[in-house]
């Protein structure tokens, strides 16, 4: 049995096709969110790299901002819902998750089969999302991706104040012409978004174990300074940012079974 999930969030596409629920057969991810060509392109791909095709799927399950816009279903699920279920099928004993995405952040309480107990979501404010963080790759012309390497390298991380990412902007071009130096800015980045997180974590009884979901979680420099700031390690995979998808794969599967 073949089952398809498609995340479409703010940014990014990700498609994740299950066999038997159990055997990820083929995944992709795309840059371009609701709204764009993005998720075509990612359903083109994972059926190009699968070798499968629509008609063989026997069930499909949509997620994420876009999931009600997707012709491709009438399975249409919460991201929350998703994300839990993904993250505990790669980290069963997880109970945890704090989602990063492009607009928003989420944490999530997993009861120990993996359901949603509860929830606290952040969409008001782009200070503590991967918008925040692509802003500042911007202005600082580093790869978003490099910034983990860029933290490590940071000798007095610079204090980022500001709560809007309009005001940040400007607190960090300030800082540049004051000759602060580049790792000790981005190692500031990356403690303010992970500080921001924190707080919206720490309103939910954080039970180990943790882990990060989400674009995001792929930077590691966040990863580090949120570990810091909540007091526990955060477990990682490199699926992370397939989640969503994942999870609605996982949904179609015990739909039909």
């Amino acid at each position: 049995m073949y089952t398809l999930g498609i995340d479409i969030g703010s940014t990014t596409s990700k498609c994740v096709i299950l066999e038997d629920g159990a055997n990820i057969v083929a995944s992709s991810l795309v840059v371009g969110g609701i709204g764009t060509s993005g998720p075509e392109q990612a359903l083109s791909r994972v059926f190009q790299d699968s070798g499968l095709t629509r008609e063989q799927m026997d069930g499909v399950a949509a997620t994420g901002y876009g999931r009600n816009r997707c012709g491709e279903t009438e399975l249409k699920v919460s991201e929350l819902t998703c994300h839990g279920l993904g993250a505990h099928f790669v980290f069963p004993q997880v109970r945890t998750i704090i989602d990063i995405g492009g607009q928003d952040a989420k944490v999530i309480s997993l009861d120990d089969a993996g359901r949603m107990q509860n929830f606290l979501m952040n969409d008001k404010c782009e200070a503590g999302t991967g918008r925040f963080l692509d802003v500042m790759a911007n202005i600082l012309c580093i790869p978003v991706n490099d910034f983990g390497d860029w933290a490590a390298k940071a000798k007095a991380p610079a204090s980022i104040s500001s709560t809007c990412t309009v005001f940040a902007e400007s607190e960090v071009i300030s800082q540049l012409a004051a000759g602060t130096e580049t790792a000790d800015l981005v190692a500031g980045i990356c403690a303010s978004v992970a500080g921001r997180v924190a707080s919206l974590a720490k309103r939910i009884n954080i039970v180990p174990e943790v882990c990060m979901s989400g674009g995001v979680a792929q930077n590691s420099g966040v990863r580090l300074a949120l570990a810091e700031a909540i007091g526990q390690p955060i477990e990682f995979s490199p699926l992370a940012q397939l989640f969503g998808a994942l999870g609605a794969a996982l949904y179609a599967y015990h739909k039909i079974k």
